[in-house]
């Protein structure tokens, strides 16, 4: 256990303050969008801040008990987490709320919980003991076909929601950390390339021959739809051509906070959720958006770091896993809003409002600090 005074001295406040900043912004952000025209605005607006600062204190909690643990000791649980992880994924299944055409939900004391987010941080942990237990036998493909099972447990519970964004963002870490622990780098690129064309081949064997998938047609639309979305500009491509709109019009400077009209008029759709990027670039403009940008290029070089100085193969993992989740998120929200990327409905980090989400991306910033905190035997 690592004293107050000691606690204190060791922290990476660069990384603290970093998180406070786009959590800042993203709070913001979050209360511009939930004002729009015709939404309520005073009810709308309180309802959807105040649950957002819940869940900002409640993580602020949870970072502070994490860095009084070892993150060592997350090891011996990696049995009971993934089986915890497993059950919990069931239940979404079997009798999760359903909304919006998944059935991701469960309620628990008035408080929609979303358990496939808390689902990759757990898998995080758990396959980083899982690797550092082969470390040095990774380099052939059969090798990591004992990775892929594990991962693939969750995974597919996760898909089978369906919730396709989240069960992407496991490919992510995987491969990361993968490559970290000692896999060559030309096979997982070959494996990466298979699996991108083995989708893409899925995809239109379903389209021409009817070939069964997982997804709803909905899903197809909007993974497709990104190549020309004025194709169905009234339907599937809706969302994309209103947020690229939105972040054409914020200009150099951007209209200013609560005047985007994009936003304010309700033509963008889910802008306090998926497309809050497209807000920020409306009311913030260039200059906005290259702030935000660097925050989040320091808050990934601070992960990084940490990797790289981690004490033992376990932290360089965990870290590395933060770090594969929170780039792979941050790429893709950005990337679907500006319409180069399909729309997954994958939350931007510390910025999209969703309860589940800013608690598990705060506890994963918990645990890089725990990480820093205990790089060198020295602290103890």
């Amino acid at each position: 256990m690592i004293s107050g005074h000691r606690l204190l001295r060791n922290l990476d406040y660069t990384l603290i303050l970093v998180a406070m900043m786009i959590i800042a912004l993203g709070l913001v952000t979050v209360s511009s969008a939930s004002t729009t025209t015709g939404t309520g605005q005073g009810v709308f607006l309180t309802r959807i801040v105040g649950k957002q600062l819940i869940s900002i204190a409640l993580g602020t909690v949870v970072i502070v008990f994490i860095m009084f643990l070892r993150y060592e000791d997350f090891s011996r649980y990696r049995r009971i987490l993934y089986g915890l992880n497993i059950a919990i994924l069931l239940t979404v299944l079997l009798s999760g709320h359903e909304a919006l055409g998944a059935q991701r939900w469960i309620d628990i004391a008035g408080f929609r919980f979303q358990p496939s987010e808390p689902a990759k941080l757990i898998m995080i942990i758990t396959l980083a003991d899982f690797l550092t237990c082969r470390e040095g036998n990774l380099a052939r493909f059969r090798d990591l076909l004992p990775v892929f099972a594990y991962v693939s447990v969750p995974m597919l519970l996760i898909l089978i929601q369906p919730d396709l964004g989240t069960s992407l963002v496991f490919f992510a870490i995987t491969f990361g950390m993968l490559y970290v622990a000692g896999a060559k780098p030309l096979l997982l690129g070959g494996l990466a390339g298979g699996v991108f064309g083995g989708v893409v081949i899925w995809i239109w064997g379903h389209l021409q021959h009817g070939i069964w998938i997982t997804l709803k047609d909905y899903q197809i639309s909007r993974l497709t739809i990104f190549l020309n979305p004025w194709a169905d500009w009234a339907g599937a491509g809706y969302q994309m051509i209103q947020s690229q709109i939105a972040i054409g019009a914020g200009g150099l400077w951007g209209r200013g906070l609560y005047s985007g009209s994009q936003n304010q008029l309700n033509f963008l759709p889910e802008q306090h959720t998926d497309f809050i990027f497209s807000v920020f670039a409306e009311e913030l403009g260039f200059i906005g958006v290259v702030l935000l940008l660097a925050l989040y290029f320091i808050l990934l070089y601070r992960g990084l770091r940490i990797a790289g100085q981690a004490r033992d193969l376990f932290g360089t993992l965990l870290a590395t896993g933060i770090v594969s989740m929170l780039f792979f998120q941050l790429l893709t929200n950005i990337g679907m809003t500006a319409g180069i990327m399909p729309v997954t409905g994958i939350p931007l980090p510390l910025f999209s409002y969703g309860g589940t989400s800013m608690l598990t991306t705060l506890a994963a910033i918990g645990i890089l600090l725990n990480i820093w905190l205990r790089r060198q035997k020295i602290i103890f």
